[in-house]
């Protein structure tokens, strides 16, 4: 069997997250105001934005942290074709009380859990008050953070993911108020749309789906279309329930 033959996984995915190229744009250019000399990217996966944002500031270095060497080999690589090697590293590391702080700018998009302890529920005010750590006086945070957009029923929590209860999350003013209480102002808040959610959850699954229905009979079809399944599911019960917010943070002081 060769890689060829194995399923793919998130080439259709520029971003790894409900994230469109107009919201990007205008994120990057808000933290390229700021003139960051230092960017670290927690859970950083490929490092599509982080790469962008040292693309859109001259001279500046950038960290990205994440435990997956497959994604890791992926942002190399994108760093390689748009001659921002010498500028970028990724690194294949738990971003858990990372000491690679404080920075001027942090990009932590849906990766919130990789500062928290992993036997403890997710808890995103203590991963709040580890990036006011990891930030420096004057810099800026870009927190991409799950949270409710109204409560969910106990059927819809039922097909969302294992164990899904209404306490996971938070509704967006307390998502906000927690970000104030770590020491932050929230400069910009917005919310990703039903498009973006959309072209993100479709495209997570896209070339499986392909290869699947190219491949049925493939000794790894039974249990990457039990996986897929799974995933399109979950997201068809937490569908216009589970919001993602963006949240640009300065800290105070």
């Amino acid at each position: 069997m060769t890689a060829n033959d194995l399923p793919p996984r998130l080439g259709s995915l520029t971003f790894h997250g409900p994230l469109s190229e107009q919201r990007s744009a205008r994120m990057i250019e808000r933290l390229a105001g700021a003139s960051p000399a230092t960017v670290l990217d927690i859970g950083c996966g490929w490092g599509e934005l982080l790469l962008r944002v040292l693309d859109a500031v001259p001279g500046a270095t950038g960290v990205g942290l994440d435990i997956n060497a497959e994604d890791l080999a992926r942002g190399r690589l994108l760093a390689k074709e748009r001659g921002l090697s010498e500028r970028v590293e990724f690194v294949e590391e738990s971003a858990l009380g990372t000491t690679r702080g404080p920075v001027d700018a942090i990009l932590c998009l849906g990766s919130s859990q990789a500062l928290c302890d992993p036997e403890q529920p997710h808890d995103p005010a203590a991963a709040l008050r580890e990036l006011r750590r990891l930030v420096r006086p004057g810099g800026r945070v870009v927190l991409g953070e799950g949270f409710w957009e109204r409560t969910p029923t106990e059927a819809e929590l039922a097909g969302m993911w294992p164990g899904a209860t209404a306490a996971d999350h938070f509704l967006l003013p307390e998502l906000v108020d927690l970000a104030v209480e770590a020491g932050f102002r929230p400069a910009w808040i917005e919310t990703a749309n039903q498009d973006e959610w959309e072209q993100f959850e479709s495209g997570y699954r896209h070339d499986t789906e392909l290869w699947l229905a190219t491949h049925p009979d493939h000794p790894l079809a039974e249990e990457t279309r039990a996986r897929v399944d799974r995933q399109r599911g979950g997201w068809l019960h937490y569908r216009n329930v589970l919001g993602i917010a963006y949240l640009t943070l300065v800290p105070v002081g």
